[in-house]
């Protein structure tokens, strides 16, 4: 195995504690391409060849952290260890010594993941466009959430304890509108379809939710393709019409395409879009940043705020931007980041942030940013 760049010492500071790998072993990932949606890239370049997609052709276990594929999502889980959606190589986790590979012959069943989560009980789950599946105590379960197929087509994941009493429920977003899950049953729950004929270029999907977040509050938003962002207050009981808010750019909202939510340290919500760039809800009205405010691109994937106050915006194309409060500035290829095309960004307990790309994982050490993409056939 050939390995472009070694990591003997950064992980002693970033893994606070280790776990044995309960035994699961990397094996090969069995990625049929037509199982790929082109139009969920549609930021991305079509050919998943040039974003270094091909199945793994034998069982690997690195002994450094290396991705040379697309990232999706990113966790830092309780225990330290470093989990990795990838679009078209699944799941990979990085226990501080190696990264393992997880396929079907391991219990999960997709190579497309696009969301990662840990419960209060330390069970992970992970949303895939082949059904919901829980990781706990080594061993993968498959949650089918409906007979439909884009009801199985999971995009988005929030941790609730206010679902189920006594233990944690879900909130899931699939191409087939929102479900609740407290453990043993999915239920519907109902948001008004987008009318996509305003965005052709939008994936096409009118009853796809992108992304759930959870305010102070208590009231559960959603992000959703094409028809803006919907609030539910679960303490208004008496009238559900009442209980959901509707915001839309007719509220200010930048683009009603919205790709993902975040919550920053104040309790400001922070919406990013497909078209529009970045809006923040303070509670009462939305601010937007734009190409017009020295955002490099208007289609955002995400937003995050480090440990320093810092704000990182994640584009498509327009590399990652950085805002300190007063001044914006943009990172590209050329100064070092890995691809111009970023959806995830993570700080983990070592201060390091790490940025998901489309041709790999790169890490920022606060002065320069740092390569792990790793030969693209995984071995």
């Amino acid at each position: 195995m050939k390995l472009i760049f070694c990591l003997p010492f950064l992980f002693a500071s970033v893994f606070t504690c280790y776990q044995n790998p309960d035994n699961l072993h990397a094996t090969d990932v069995n990625a049929p391409g037509d199982s790929i949606r082109k139009n969920e890239s549609l930021a991305f370049k079509n050919s998943f060849t040039e974003y270094g997609y091909s199945p793994l052709k034998k069982a690997t276990t690195d002994t450094s952290l290396q991705i040379s594929f697309y990232i999706r999502q990113m966790l830092q889980d309780k225990q330290g260890n470093l989990w990795f959606g990838t679009f078209g190589r699944g799941l990979a986790r990085y226990d501080g010594k190696k990264t393992y590979y997880f396929s079907e012959k391991d219990g999960i069943g997709s190579i497309v993941v696009r969301d990662i989560k840990q419960d209060s009980k330390d069970a992970i789950w992970i949303a895939t466009d082949r059904g919901l599946f829980s990781y706990i105590n080594g061993r993968f379960k498959k949650y089918s959430v409906g007979k439909e197929t884009t009801s199985n087509e999971i995009w988005s994941i929030l941790v609730d304890d206010k679902i189920a009493s006594g233990t944690s429920g879900l909130w899931i977003g699939t191409e087939n509108g929102a479900f609740t899950f407290d453990g043993k049953t999915f239920k519907s729950f109902p948001l008004p379809s987008a009318n996509l004929k305003r965005y052709p270029d939008a994936y096409q999907a009118p009853k796809l939710v992108n992304s759930i977040i959870k305010d102070r509050s208590g009231k559960i938003w959603f992000a959703t393709n094409g028809g803006g962002i919907y609030a539910y207050n679960p303490a208004i009981k008496s009238d559900p019409k009442a209980a959901l808010q509707h915001f839309s750019v007719k509220e200010g909202l930048s683009d009603d395409v919205v790709q993902g939510t975040y919550l920053d340290k104040k309790g400001q919500l922070w919406f990013t879009t497909r078209f529009g760039g970045v809006s923040r809800f303070d509670g009462n009205s939305f601010t937007n940043l734009s190409t017009k405010n020295k955002l490099s691109s208007n289609f955002v994937w995400s937003v995050y705020e480090d440990s320093k106050g810092h704000f990182w915006f994640a584009t498509a194309g327009g590399g990652v931007v950085r805002f300190d409060g007063k001044d914006y500035v943009v990172f590209t290829t050329k100064d070092g980041l890995l691809d111009n095309y970023v959806q995830t960004i993570l700080e983990d307990h070592g201060g390091n942030l790490w940025f998901g790309t489309g041709t790999g994982l790169c890490r920022f050490d606060g002065k320069k940013f740092i390569s792990h993409q790793g030969q693209s056939d995984g071995c």
